[in-house]
């Protein structure tokens, strides 16, 4: 095993990452209660909390050295930290949430009904059993409708004669609407998993699978019977679809309806501020692809206002999402817009915060970042430190995907051809093919381009623009063609070739063709 994947599997400590994501009032929390019991504060799982606290970096062999406890030991006092760490965080105010709520209300009923107390019991579930309808938890609702059911078998009410058909209606109602739901919430992972594995379709082969795929697995329903949840997986599917697809007007159309429909039950953003931050997400990365500028800088206005107002619950697991999304997004509106000279002062942002959160942030999500940057940079033609980010991606291929791997090399020839580093171009050209060819991801315009960049080392200076008029006209016509079109989405390269052509800054032919969409 080699140090980076050991070091790997040592950050991703469960226990360590657990106690790393712990706010100082999570922490206060968790004194208070081990302080509760006498002994506690003396116990080794409590002497143990204290020790990874302070350490840096997870090292077992520390860990064994402090002496707080043996080898033989450890594995058992951290799965008993772990215990009573999660034990404590359900305890904490700020994790009560209406599913808790729920939850707990359901463990009293069940304990009244084991003490034969049948009616208490009932009054209690008719009550959790309202708010579980009211907040779209229809799992538990329908856990609650049979554990009333067994009651009912058992002390059988005299105010409603009708009490057994009410009961056995909700109970077909509520089943009904968790298979729907169930049905579409496969559905969506099982498209979201074939988009991370296989990427966006590339020819009419996969085309006409994904479209076969999704039409049978697709569930009858009539729409007006879709409550909020079955709706929100609805539209999941339908969005990962036309991300599949390429379709990225259906995905903004599906993306909005997700949006809005939060937007219409506004308290389940704050029990799902996840699917709500995703969905916003999606919405700005929409609008991005198909460059709607102006709807994606109000979108993106709207989204830091919430923030703003706190209108988004702020906890451990959004904290970090806001961060990505925002952040990713803010870099989004200076391509947009060509403003990148603009948007440099985010990167010592971004940097700042890959560092406070490096505990608990997926390296794929920092990868996203240094590429991004590398982008910024390019814009503004600072293309050493474009290089200087893309080297991170090349030589760090741990979490990164593979789509990211080949446009970091071809932006990485791209930006060595503008330094003027000829004498290096060649090794690059050779590395940067051989990857794809691996990869079996070169498309044809990854071919065309990289095949036109090498013959560009024996052009005559003079005949260089006619070569760059040659290398767009080749490129142009693969711009909006269903399957070639993703390559332009991570690298404007056709705004590239112009600046060469038209002997302008890259930052200034985007901004005219920003300007010219938006009239």
């Amino acid at each position: 095993m080699s140090k980076n994947t050991t070091l790997a599997n040592h950050q991703n400590d469960a226990l360590f990452v657990l106690i790393k994501s712990l706010t100082k009032s999570e922490k206060r929390q968790f004194n208070l209660y081990v302080g509760r019991l006498d002994g506690n504060v003396d116990a080794k799982f409590f002497s143990l909390f204290k020790f990874l606290e302070k350490l840096k970096v997870y090292d077992e062999k520390v860990i064994i050295g402090s002496g707080i406890v043996s080898k033989q030991q450890l594995s058992n006092l951290k799965a008993h930290l772990y215990k009573q760490i999660l034990i404590s965080l359900r305890l904490n105010p700020a994790h009560k949430n209406i599913r808790i709520q729920i939850r707990e209300q359901l463990d009293f009923a069940t304990v009244l009904y084991q003490k034969g107390l049948y009616k208490q019991s009932l009054k209690l579930l008719d009550k959790a059993k309202n708010l579980a309808i009211e907040y779209e938890e229809k799992n538990i609702a329908y856990e609650i409708v049979e554990l009333e059911k067994v009651i009912e078998t058992q002390y059988i009410t005299r105010s409603l004669s009708n009490r057994a058909d009410q009961l056995s209606v909700q109970a077909k109602e509520l089943s009904q609407q968790n298979v729907i739901a169930s049905k579409l919430s496969n559905l969506s992972l099982q498209l979201y998993s074939h988009l991370l594995q296989n990427g966006y379709v590339k020819n009419e082969e996969e085309l006409q699978f994904v479209n076969n795929y999704f039409e049978d697995r697709l569930p009858k329903y009539k729409y007006e019977k879709l409550g909020f949840r079955e709706r929100l997986w609805l539209y999941k599917a339908h969005l990962w679809h036309s991300f599949l697809v390429q379709d990225f007007l259906q995905s903004y159309k599906y993306a909005n309806k997700w949006v809005d429909l939060f937007k219409e039950n506004k308290k389940l953003i704050i029990l799902h501020p996840v699917f709500y931050l995703k969905g916003i997400n999606y919405l700005l990365e929409a609008s991005f692809f198909v460059k709607k500028a102006s709807t994606f800088k109000q979108e993106l206005t709207v989204f830091e206002e919430e923030i703003e107002a706190k209108k988004i619950p702020l906890n451990t697991n959004t904290e970090l999402l806001i961060f990505q999304y925002l952040y990713a997004n803010k870099l989004h509106l200076h391509f947009l817009e060509g403003t990148f000279k603009e948007g440099e002062y985010l990167v010592t942002i971004i940097n700042k915060k890959i560092e406070s959160y490096n505990h608990r942030l997926d390296n794929h999500y920092v990868v996203m970042f240094y590429y991004k940057i590398a982008c910024l940079y390019f814009g503004m033609g600072k293309n050493e430190l474009c290089i200087a980010y893309l080297q991170k991606i090349i030589r760090n291929k741990i979490g990164s995907a593979e789509d990211l791997q080949c446009f970091a090399r071809v932006l990485n020839l791209i930006a060595h051809y503008e330094c003027g580093l000829d004498y290096d171009l060649e090794r690059q050209f050779i590395d940067t093919y051989k990857f794809l060819l691996k990869m079996e991801n070169l498309q044809e315009v990854q071919k065309v381009f990289l095949t036109s960049i090498r013959d560009l080392s024996d052009v005559f200076p003079h005949e260089i623009k006619n070569e760059f008029k040659k290398i767009h006209t080749k490129l142009k016509k693969f711009e909006n063609h269903p399957y070639e079109k993703r390559a332009f989405l991570y690298l404007d390269i056709l705004s590239w070739l112009e600046s060469k052509i038209e002997n302008k800054p890259i930052a200034q032919v985007i901004k005219e063709k920003s300007r010219q969409l938006s009239k």
